[in-house]
């Protein structure tokens, strides 16, 4: 939904009625993830993409529909290959959208959302895409969890034990980034089944840790803004660590690297998600550094780049300095997927390849000469 709400926002305040249909559900070689949306307004304007043009025709006519009749539909498509160039997905997959009518009665909180999703506030929305009673489809509760079980919520999806189990478990969809589709009895019973629910979980950026400020730093830093990190550039350095030389970078930090990452991690600011890149290959830097990051709970990736012998020497240390055998099995050294990469720029696509890959468990390979799924479920979520 982020990607079409400015305009579906400017509609909302304007008083249309939009049908937007969202996907909720994705099976084998899918090309849009859960909570791709794609908006049908009524002067024949579509905005955004649930299939990358596969089946958006017939999503815009079923919203339509929905619009006009106002009960939210919850549609699967998808082709074998004997049908593929028939309305459905060329590529095999298949699809589950949900596709409803929103409007001010219908959505009433959309503004609220739309300021929380600026600022930077971690909010969930939970919508009812499936239930035996018609009356509980559609019904919306809003998650905030700093706030806790009672005030961090509004709306609800029609009794306190269903508003009660989605409310942990969007929670945990937002401590994790992920959006999905969860599945309880009809009362919310957590065995059991009859109850859909379509959760979008709205984080703030994961993190990218970015030190050492040279030219490589700022090629990656240029890359995870891309890919939608929030970067931070550090060095002890004040001559080096300026904005001028790292304008796609967030925040740019002068401050020792393992000071600034041990003062992070104790205010709370390092998550599951955040990835960190060494790219000081100096001892004196990299060593206290590595000490932190290694031993940090849970981070998505910690790399340091440097040549062979850099890395060995630099394997020594650590072990001189307490870091273990399982500790060390964490860092990706040298930095980066073997790809010839020489320039900085090629250098921050390894790196970035390399963090895709273990975020999504790829394996590197090229994908020609790889069989199976080419888009793989996330680690942990249901399907």
């Amino acid at each position: 939904m982020r990607e079409v709400l400015p305009e579906l926002l400017e509609r909302w305040r304007a008083g249309e009625q939009v049908g937007m249909g969202t996907v909720v559900a994705t099976f084998q070689s899918a090309p849009r993830p859960p909570g791709a949306s794609m908006l049908a307004c009524a002067d024949g304007t579509a905005v955004g993409s649930v299939s990358g043009g596969c089946v958006e025709g017939a999503v815009f006519e079923l919203a339509q529909q929905v619009v006009a009749g106002g009960t939210p539909v919850l549609e699967r498509y998808g082709v074998s290959d004997d049908d593929a160039f028939a309305v459905g997905l060329t590529c095999g997959g298949i699809l589950d959208v949900y596709v409803e009518k929103v409007d001010r009665d219908t959505f009433p909180e959309l503004e609220q959302v739309a300021r929380d999703l600026a600022d930077g506030t971690p909010i969930a929305i939970a919508t009812v895409i499936e239930h035996p009673d018609p009356d509980r489809l559609g019904r919306r509760l809003l998650v905030r969890p700093d706030a806790g079980a009672g005030a961090g919520t509004s709306g609800s999806l029609g009794s306190e034990r269903a508003d009660a189990a989605v409310h942990d478990d969007a929670v945990g969809l937002l401590a994790a980034g992920h959006h999905a589709t969860l599945t309880y009895g009809p009362d919310g019973e957590r065995r059991g089944e009859g109850m859909r629910v379509f959760v979008w979980a709205f984080a703030p950026k994961p993190r990218m840790l970015v030190f050492g400020a040279i030219d490589f730093a700022a090629a990656v830093a240029r890359v995870g803004s891309f890919l939608g990190y929030r970067v931070t550039v550090c060095d002890a350095r004040p001559v080096f660590a300026t904005t001028s030389r790292f304008p796609e970078a967030d925040e740019v930090v002068v401050d020792w690297p393992h000071r600034y990452l041990a003062a992070e991690r104790d205010a709370g600011r390092i998550d599951p998600r955040t990835v960190i890149a060494v790219l000081t290959h100096d001892p004196k830097f990299d060593v206290p550094l590595l000490e932190v990051a290694l031993r940090l709970p849970a981070v998505s990736y910690v790399g340091a780049m440097g040549s062979r012998r850099t890395h060995e020497d630099r394997l020594a240390r650590l072990r001189d300095v307490g870091i273990t055998e399982e500790e060390l099995s964490r860092l990706s050294s040298p930095i980066g997927l073997d790809l010839g990469a020489r320039t900085p720029e090629e250098t921050a696509i390894s790196i970035a390849a390399e963090i895709i890959a273990g975020r999504w468990g790829g394996s590197g390979e090229p994908l020609a000469g790889t069989d199976g799924r080419i888009h793989r479920e996330v680690p942990g979520l249901p399907g």
